[in-house]
């Protein structure tokens, strides 16, 4: 028989001990398992909700002009800018490094046009693009569904007395006006707005674009870097980062962590002294079995050995029990609190974390304890009966 032998048996005799040593830390790591992995859950949450609000880099032609109406560039006359981008440059988008974290790439062709004496912007997008990059945009009729067909902002309709199904002649081509956007209060309420192709062919500028604007998925992309490897694949381009967003997104994400963080560092805390009190209060009742040992010649290395055996024991199983709790807790909240984007990943890092918490945590609660028992003296502790 040796030391874990003995430590193993005591933990078989004294099983209300041990089962109150493995709920306290339980109640713990399970704490911290599940405010990490729904942090994790509902930071994925917030990164499907917050990349649904559209673009967050911006992609313009190099221009000196600043005198700018709609993403930055100038539509007060034919010529829109000095150097327009190429369709076909833009195929170098999907080939930087970090090109698995753009979600949209949305190009658009800017320009005015003359409707019954009075001078608009236009617009030429992608619709299957730009209506689902334009979440927020709401449509009284339909969106694009062909080249005949125009969109108009609010503003501009009813300057020009637009209705739905009305038909628009713009450089001698007909539109059918199948949608009005509902009042956004941006320059979009100022827009006609018709598919790419047949508005660069009104502008006199097929094959050109006057503006991308990008999406990118993930609330920690580097967004520098997506910035940097842009600008290096479009160098005849300007490359802004719209850092409002991302700063913005970044620090709800952070307090967040911080929050969780802050919770779970209090129940470990009460873990703890849990584990402590009953570590002591179980080296305060094995007197007369401490002292046994000492007066057969065990050392006090292997009494500390003997007691941190247990604590160690104890933890890993409260470490697993506790992973297993609080997966099943996350599973059972995550329903009610992430309503669109609902998703639980098994991560090993986290089990892995969660049986060296437990472990690191009932062993520092269990050295004085173990420390005390050593230093009982054979004598002392047999007088103590």
């Amino acid at each position: 028989m040796n030391l874990h032998t003995i430590a193993l048996n005591n933990l078989r005799r004294r099983k209300a001990r041990l089962a109150f040593l493995v709920m306290g830390l339980l109640v713990g790591i399970a704490t911290v398992v599940t405010l990490i992995s729904l942090s994790e859950a509902l930071t994925m949450e917030a990164e499907h909700k917050i990349d649904s609000f559209g673009a967050n880099i911006l992609i313009t032609p190099v221009s000196d002009d600043l005198s700018l109406s709609y993403g930055g560039v100038n539509v007060a006359g034919v010529t829109v800018e000095p150097d327009p981008i190429r369709m076909e440059e833009l195929e170098r988008i999907r080939t930087i490094p970090n090109a698995r974290n753009i979600a949209a790439v949305a190009p658009k062709i800017v320009g005015a046009v003359e409707i019954g004496g009075r001078r608009v912007v236009m617009m030429g997008v992608d619709p299957e693009i730009e209506f689902n990059l334009k979440r927020w945009w709401t449509i009284d009729g339909r969106p694009l569904a062909n080249a005949d067909e125009l969109v108009a902002g609010s503003a501009v309709a009813e300057a020009l007395g637009l209705n739905l199904g009305d038909e628009v002649k713009i450089a001698g081509q007909t539109f059918t006006l199948t949608g009005i956007l509902q009042p956004t209060g941006s320059q979009d309420d100022r827009l006609l707005i018709a598919t790419l192709p047949r508005v660069q062919s009104i502008l006199g500028r097929e094959g050109v674009v006057s503006l991308v604007e990008i999406a990118a998925l993930c609330a920690d992309c580097p967004i520098e870097d997506l910035v940097e490897q842009l600008s290096a694949a479009l160098p005849a381009t300007r490359v802004t980062a719209l850092q409002q967003v991302v700063k913005s997104r970044m620090h709800a994400l952070e307090q967040f962590r911080v929050f969780s963080l802050s919770i779970a560092a209090v129940v470990v805390f009460i873990g703890a002294l849990i584990v402590f009190v009953t570590m002591m209060g179980s080296v305060n009742e094995r007197t007369r079995e401490i002292g046994i040992f000492r007066a057969l010649g065990f050392r006090r290395t292997h009494v500390v050995h003997l007691i941190m055996t247990e604590a160690v024991t104890v933890s890993f199983i409260a470490g697993a029990l506790g992973y297993l709790a609080g997966m099943a807790a996350t599973w059972a909240a995550l329903p009610f609190l992430a309503e669109e984007h609902p998703h639980l990943a098994f991560n090993p890092l986290l089990l892995g974390g969660a049986l060296l918490l437990a472990v690191a945590v009932g062993s520092l609660a269990s050295i004085y304890p173990a420390l005390h028992a050593s230093r009982m003296e054979p004598t002392e502790a047999l007088r103590a009966l």
